[in-house]
């Protein structure tokens, strides 16, 4: 028996790094998981991965823009005609930007509002009347360490990851006395696909590389997705039915480096 045996889990950014790694877990809990992201090729790869990797995985797809706000409703209607009923949203797909905020233009604070920000806001919204039926229903947003430490060159990011941290909780004390809890976790330096192709592009070295997380967490080290799929799965379940409204910090005792 798994620990989502005859739930339905949504996941957004579903086909690269964490939430790849969260759909192959919940999967492996007993989930069925719809994967929600834009990049077609990357969802197939992830969903062939869970396929062989979880024998009997239920998992759909839907490729979509979450940046667009009709978007949100076309993700529900998926998700119930696929497996009938909602009870776990993950909300993680997110995109960067790195211009400083002094730089920063107006196309681009668009944009990442609309995809790091917005898509959870829509998506929740539609997807809250299945999750107040399921009578278990979660949140989960994927915010980031950076939510309370930012950086140089990167506002843009992180004041939508702070932003998601200030909906979490918002979000939490509304819906409490319908039984949805809703939760955050911010993960610290975390080796993804998208870090993969843009340090090789770089032409960074593995050491170069591995210096990076060295220097920004008590860990000295890169997480792995699935490190961060952990937490995500355990504020979702029931035994965290006592936790809501907070920021679950996976960032290997992150600080500024």
């Amino acid at each position: 028996m798994g620990r989502f045996d005859g739930r339905v889990a949504i996941i957004t950014g579903g086909a690269g790094g964490i939430g790849a790694a969260a759909g192959r877990l919940f999967c492996e809990e007993g989930a069925r998981v719809l994967l929600v992201d834009l990049d077609s090729g990357a969802m197939a790869a992830a969903c062939a991965d869970i396929r062989k990797q979880v024998p009997g995985a239920q998992v759909s797809d839907l490729i979509v823009d979450v940046g667009i706000e009709d978007s949100a409703a076309q993700i529900v209607a998926h998700a119930k005609r696929a497996f009938g009923r909602i009870d776990v949203l993950v909300n993680n797909a997110g995109i960067r930007s790195y211009e400083p905020l002094a730089e920063a233009k107006r196309e681009t604070w668009e944009r990442i509002l609309a995809v790091n920000l917005l898509s959870y806001a829509y998506l929740s919204r539609e997807a809250l009347p299945a999750l107040r039926a399921s009578g278990h229903g979660s949140i989960v947003n994927v915010s980031s360490m950076h939510a309370f430490i930012p950086r140089a060159g990167m506002g843009q990011y992180d004041v939508t990851k702070a932003g998601i941290v200030s909906m979490t909780r918002t979000l939490a004390f509304e819906e409490a006395r319908h039984g949805v809890r809703v939760n955050a976790v911010c993960p610290g330096a975390t080796f993804t696909p998208f870090h993969a192709k843009r340090f090789a592009a770089d032409g960074r070295t593995q050491a170069e590389i591995e210096a990076l997380a060295v220097n920004c967490c008590v860990l000295k080290r890169w997480a792995a997705p699935r490190e961060i799929a952990y937490p995500i799965l355990w504020l979702a379940s029931e035994e965290a039915s006592y936790v809501t409204g907070t920021a679950l910090m996976a960032d290997g005792g992150g600080f500024a480096g």
